[in-house]
């Protein structure tokens, strides 16, 4: 009986991978969402924004100020090459 790979979900409040410990989401993490919500892009995003949102709010919850614009990039700047490597599946 072979192990089955552990997920890459957020641990809360920290917002850690309870996997590997890097900032979720790792890149682990969005090679599964990306296969989770293939072809519905938009949903993506929704999930993603709001998990960011959620994310900010845990962090004022403990104390901190969270920097808006690297939450950003760290929660949907990389949305863009996601849907960038669909696209090339395309063709």
């Amino acid at each position: 009986m072979t192990a089955r790979p552990r997920p890459h979900l957020p641990m809360r409040p920290a917002w850690l991978c309870r996997n590997c410990a890097a900032p979720w989401p790792c890149g682990p993490a969005r090679l599964d969402l990306i296969a989770e919500f293939y072809g519905h892009s938009i949903a993506l995003a929704f999930y993603l924004a709001s998990s960011m949102q959620d994310a900010v709010d845990d962090m004022y919850g403990l104390g901190g100020r969270p920097d808006l614009a690297v939450m950003r990039t760290r929660f949907l700047g990389w949305l863009s090459l996601a849907r960038r490597s669909r696209q090339a599946d395309r063709y």
